[in-house]
């Protein structure tokens, strides 16, 4: 682990970026640590101001979205360059942090996005990867075959492979963002903040230890919790959505589920919405289906597996990976989507209160691009530097009808 002094570690972060130290440092308050409050909070602090990060249930918990073992990190996003560029950007930050603290959080297993030969999407994500400079290699048919005879894909299926993408150790991660925002001096609290009230200028956040936290600004990154803080204005805006994941026993001294032998993979030619994982530090093949379930409460709902996600899961498998069909099932979880309208993230000051910022809707794809969303948000809230505002980021283009939005 490299040691550096507060100096040293502040460039390091900004460095690359169109931030820059405060020559008048403000207060501000960070209401949620999952990767989008950890990284805002990470990137304020480098920028030379006093920041205090809160958290209902500490970071990365088993409630958060941020929670679990892993997330993919993966950069093809069809044609849309928005965030194609945002999960490369993420992908160098993340592997600075890495390498920074010594911590073993980014696995460059590669990512196999699974197609049809004629796939638009997949066509898509080929131009824009290109026009973005990220690394990739087209896998014909055969070709997919032979690397991967674990997989039993549809007949004539190709591939897009990111051999630099992988997977993110999701809890592990967001906690570190968090320790070395502290070891920086940043101030931590676990404590509930109650729901701002009023308009103007909010001066204050009281928790519900009765402790009140006064900043110059504050910024709440609460997941699926947004619209239960801001009922009136968020609560039909973002829609939590219980996600189930499960994890399949690898069987004795089987290597073919694990990395090199199989990456992070996305099934885009299926449509029941299958991505998944190899057994990385050992946890079993993971497999996750995107597509959105009902609705959650993040606060009081079940976080058992389901009996029809079972046997979907077995189907799928048995067809896919043959090999696991009769695997075990070693581990399970249920997170949660926060969803908006289009599945674009919302960024952006509150409409009554010129010094409250939110920053969520991190609609399922909102992990990997956390250092970047921490950096774009940082930049705004402190008009210290004109990131280019993406308007696809604003309150006014949320929907209070919830679609489904392919990323």
């Amino acid at each position: 682990m490299v040691t550096m002094s507060r100096r040293e570690w502040a460039g390091s972060v900004l460095a690359g970026t169109l931030a820059a130290v405060s020559p008048k440092p403000q207060t501000y308050a960070v209401v949620g640590a999952g990767v989008f409050g950890a990284w805002t909070a990470y990137h304020l602090l480098a920028a030379g101001h006093k920041v205090i990060l809160l958290d209902e249930y500490g970071p990365a918990s088993s409630r958060a979205s941020s929670g679990g073992e892993t997330r993919i990190i993966r950069c093809a996003y069809g044609p849309d360059e928005v965030y194609t560029r945002m999960a490369h950007r993420s992908l160098s930050l993340w592997s600075n942090f890495c390498e920074q603290t010594g911590l073993d959080l980014l696995h460059r297993v590669g990512v196999l996005w699974i197609a049809t030969p004629n796939n638009e999407y997949a066509q898509q994500s080929r131009e824009m990867l290109r026009k973005v400079g990220v690394q990739f290699e087209d896998i014909s048919a055969s070709e997919l075959a032979r690397r991967y005879p674990q997989i039993q894909s549809e007949s004539g299926a190709v591939a897009i492979y990111e051999p630099e993408s992988g997977a993110l150790m999701a809890r592990r991660a967001v906690q570190a963002v968090v320790e070395q925002f502290v070891k920086h001096g940043g101030v931590y609290r676990h404590a509930a903040v109650k729901a701002p009230h009023g308009k103007g200028k909010l001066r204050s956040v009281l928790t519900n230890q009765r402790e009140s936290i006064a900043a110059d600004a504050f910024v709440f990154a609460c997941g699926p919790w947004l619209g239960k803080v801001f009922p009136d204005l968020l609560g039909n805006r973002i829609f939590p959505t219980r996600q189930e994941v499960l994890f399949f026993g690898i069987p004795p001294g089987d290597r073919r589920f694990e990395p090199p032998q199989l990456p992070v993979w996305i099934d885009f030619g299926d449509n029941r919405g299958m991505y998944g994982f190899p057994d990385i530090e050992t946890r079993g093949f993971k497999l996750a289906f995107d597509h959105h379930g009902p609705a959650f409460d993040p606060d009081s709902e079940s976080r058992l597996v389901t009996p029809d996600k079972i046997k979907e899961a077995r189907e799928y498998v048995a067809e896919r990976f043959p090999a696991l069909a009769d695997a075990p099932i070693v581990d399970s979880r249920v997170c949660q989507y926060e969803n908006t309208s289009n599945g674009d993230f919302v960024i952006d000051r509150h409409p009554e209160f010129e010094n409250v910022w939110f920053a969520g809707g991190g609609s399922g794809h909102g992990f990997k691009h956390g250092p970047a969303v921490g950096e774009y948000t940082a930049a705004r809230v402190t008009g210290r530097a004109d990131p280019a505002v993406e308007p696809r980021f604003s309150l006014a283009s949320k929907g209070t009808e919830q679609h489904r939005s392919v990323y």
